[in-house]
């Protein structure tokens, strides 16, 4: 049984990180957890790798303490390297040589692609997300307002403001204790969730305006493509929440957006949201990448229309036989 002080115990240096691209969960777990081992465990030496998260984070206690990761960083060896979030070591991005090198490894995370990896994991498919299992792994009488800021916004970006069938009655348990330490929980709902700059907004419009239905109108698709970014000066980081969006039109049962996150490799990133009709991890799965059963995400190369072809001729499968 995975448990945190008994995995942290002689580590006297430590590391956290979370996936590529990370989104609240992501942020929000691992500094929780660093903020956690920081007040808990003051004597350790303590790091927190992710690449460069978006500002909308900033609000969060440690923000200003992450290591941004570049290909730049020296070598170093810890004693225990903590991945949150994430199915399989590939997803680390340059943090995967931290975990490789370090002398003892551990994985908390509720993808249900997770085979499981790291020499201790804690993986939970069906909990909302790393945040709530970072939470049941804490001491609850030394969790404190900073931390639960931090749990609170991974549980309500996982989970669509706990409105995804992923939000269990233990989620909302874990809720109603995090309020209660007195944060002004609906801001943060509008400024890491809802609020979008206006080109982020723009983008959205064009996305939504230009996107397709197909297959009888169970399907919804839509691409942003290199010479659009450049026209709107827009990145990954802009395209939260369209494919939620998209997946909103009635009738649906799957939405794809994509966009080409390389333009010299013509490689699109591409993210799925679906009904209970499908399983989109199992379909993320087969093209190199994964999440949950009905949010997943992987990225591909070739044109926009071979990798829609691609993933229809996986949707209609499943489909079929629904």
């Amino acid at each position: 049984m995975f448990k945190l002080d008994e995995v942290l115990k002689g580590a006297e240096s430590v590391a956290i990180s979370g996936h590529v691209r990370p989104d609240g969960d992501a942020v929000g777990s691992t500094l929780a957890l660093y903020n956690y081992i920081k007040k808990v465990y003051p004597e350790k030496e303590l790091a927190l790798y992710l690449e460069e998260p978006q500002d909308i984070y900033a609000y969060m206690k440690g923000f200003d303490e992450i290591t941004v990761l570049n290909n730049e960083l020296p070598d170093k060896v810890y004693d225990l390297f903590i991945a949150l979030d994430l199915g399989d070591i590939d997803r680390l991005g340059e943090a995967a040589r931290f975990f490789e090198a370090a002398r003892d490894t551990a994985c908390i995370d509720h993808h249900i692609s997770n085979a499981g990896f790291g020499n201790h994991s804690h993986i939970f498919p069906d909990a909302s997300s790393t945040s709530e299992l970072v939470f049941d792994l804490m001491d609850k009488d030394k969790i404190d307002k900073d931390i639960a800021v931090c749990i609170y916004t991974g549980i309500i970006h996982d989970t669509g403001i706990l409105q995804y069938s992923n939000t269990s009655r233990h989620t909302l348990e874990i809720v109603g204790q995090l309020i209660e330490f007195g944060f002004d929980f609906t801001e943060i709902i509008n400024k890491s969730y809802y609020e979008k700059t206006y080109v982020q907004n723009q983008i959205m419009g064009r996305a939504i305006m230009e996107s397709i239905l197909f297959m009888d109108g169970h399907c919804i698709a839509s691409v942003i493509d290199h010479k659009t970014m450049e026209f709107y000066g827009v990145g990954g980081k802009d395209f939260d929440g369209i494919a939620n969006q998209l997946y909103k039109t009635k009738g649906v049962d799957c939405a794809i957006f994509m966009y080409e996150s390389s333009h010299e490799q013509l490689l699109y990133k591409v993210s799925m949201r679906a009904s209970n009709r499908l399983n989109v991890a199992d379909i993320a799965k087969k093209f190199g990448g994964g999440g949950h059963k009905k949010a997943a995400g992987f990225s591909m190369s070739g044109t926009y229309h071979d990798i829609l072809n691609n993933i229809s001729a996986e949707i209609e499968k499943q489909l079929m036989d629904s």
